[in-house]
């Protein structure tokens, strides 16, 4: 019997070695994201501030800039605060030469597991709206915001609302009535969420289901404006059956997508003329759009290359589930001509922001991160540049993922570079008002009061490459499943 047992207790210890092992390895987070300390006190000195405060110069030069308990407390010129007792313990950051900006806010990714959120502080975001949601972000949400896990303040949705159609996918809440959809954000407000996201084949009758039940909930509605059922002879013989000017009364958060845009406001013709008197019509309404260029120019950069593309640096850090069920759209935007039809959308679709933004669109910066090889973090960047091709300056572009979003959003505590503003910072060398593409690799980064110098970053960095197939596959099981 003794020896039994002792079997027994070997087995059992064995076994369990065994499940901790595959849980250290397949399940927990990167120690990276675990948790971290607020600084108490950070003065960051004579540095190049780029505050984008309402009134204030485009940049300040020699200003020193404290940090108490991750709240902006202070601003001075140069050596204006070495007197104030409250700097006497601080952590000093020399940043002679450097450019600090309030963090950036990526307004519409897709969050698949946890280190992708490590990509966006290592690249200078510390918001980010995922537009695509399960009640697993609403968890993560919440560490971040008390401080146990480390990642960018986490935004969502809830699952993306759709009827049956050519643009549902599997991760899509499928609704056809207004009574299903009206129980469907029903479910998602009981869930916990409070923005909605709708997707371009709703039918008439879904579409105003969701947007009945949200108002009587005070939820937000942002996505792909609805287009109803797409019968034979649309949009190119006729009109959607929601037609696009339509839907700006509905009191949308956000527009997702210039090329959507396009698609649905211009039934998919390339009308320069057309374009602008659309404009002109969603600035009159006041429509906020994410023009997510970095999308279409993605797949367009695939084409070019014949997919080498899709092996640059930093690939690490898309997630591995999405990277397999995504193979076939890598191999078939690795064999396309992008002379043949793309590259003038490119232009397009650039040409129309710009558009947009003369007319006085407000538009606010996204990446749709998280998907095809729209790299999180790094996507930023890369949207930028494309808002700076399509007419806006840089500082126009930089506020569009500041300032801007942060009041879209509501979040009154960020944006800008101010006293009493939240401790979520940007350094980078050089000078982002000459050059955007400086704003990809900072020297460091303020998130919620935590400190993350290049040694930081670079941890983040890596620990962004440890995405995990079965967390992965874990945290999507709802989509798996059909129980979202």
């Amino acid at each position: 019997m003794g020896g039994g047992m002792r079997i027994l207790t070997i087995g059992l210890t064995v076994l369990a070695l065994l499940a901790a092992g595959i849980w250290a390895a397949f399940f927990r987070w990167p120690g990276a994201l675990v948790s971290a300390s607020v600084e108490p006190a950070v003065l960051i000195s004579d540095v190049r501030l780029v505050s984008m405060s309402p009134g204030a110069a485009e940049v300040e030069l020699h200003k020193d800039v404290l940090v108490l308990d991750g709240v902006i407390v202070a601003i001075a010129d140069h050596g204006g605060l070495d007197g104030d007792p409250r700097v006497a313990s601080a952590l000093r950051v020399d940043a002679s030469g450097q450019t600090l900006l309030p963090g950036l806010i990526d307004a519409h990714v897709h969050v698949w597991d946890v280190p992708e959120l490590a990509a966006y502080l290592a690249h200078g975001v510390t918001t980010v709206r995922n537009v695509s949601g399960l009640e697993v972000h609403l968890r993560w949400a919440e560490r971040i915001e008390h401080g146990a896990l480390l990642g960018p303040t986490l935004l969502t949705t809830g699952p993306i609302l759709n009827s049956p159609g050519p643009n549902a996918q599997q991760n899509h809440v499928l609704v056809m009535t207004q009574d299903e959809a009206r129980a469907a954000v029903r479910r998602q407000h009981e869930q916990g969420f409070e923005h909605l996201k709708v997707y371009s084949n709703l039918t008439e009758d879904a579409y105003r289901g969701v947007l009945e039940e949200a108002r009587a909930l005070g939820m937000t509605v942002s996505g792909h404006t609805p287009e109803g059922v797409r019968e034979p002879g649309i949009p190119l013989e006729r009109d959607f059956l929601i037609p696009f000017l339509s839907v700006l009364d509905d009191g949308f958060l956000t527009i997702e997508h210039t090329e959507s845009i396009v698609w649905h406001g211009l039934r998919d013709r390339l009308n320069a003329e057309r374009m602008e008197v659309l404009a002109q019509e969603m600035a009159m309404a006041g429509a906020v759009v994410t023009p997510t260029l970095i999308a279409h120019d993605n797949l367009v950069r695939v084409a070019e290359s014949d997919g080498a593309y899709l092996e640059r640096d930093g690939v690490a850090s898309m997630n591995p589930l999405y990277v397999k069920v995504d193979a076939g759209v890598y191999d078939f935007w690795s064999r396309q001509d992008p002379a043949f039809r793309e590259e003038v959308r490119r232009q397009f679709y650039q040409r129309a922001t710009g558009m947009m933004h003369e007319a006085g669109v407000t538009l606010i910066a996204g990446t749709d991160a998280g998907i095809f090889t729209n790299l999180p973090g790094r996507a930023m960047t890369r949207e930028l540049e494309l808002l700076v091709l399509s007419g806006l300056t840089p500082y126009e572009a930089l506020q569009a993922a500041t300032v801007t979003p942060a009041g879209v959003f509501g979040l009154d505590d960020r944006g800008v570079i101010a006293p009493g503003m939240r401790g979520d910072l940007l350094l980078v060398s050089g000078d982002p008002l000459s050059d955007v593409s400086s704003v990809e690799y900072p020297a460091a980064v303020m998130a919620n009061g935590v400190w993350l110098d290049q040694d930081a970053l670079n941890r983040l960095e890596a620990a962004s490459y440890q995405g995990s197939l079965p967390r992965s596959v874990l945290n999507a099981l709802p989509v798996l499943l059909g129980t979202q």
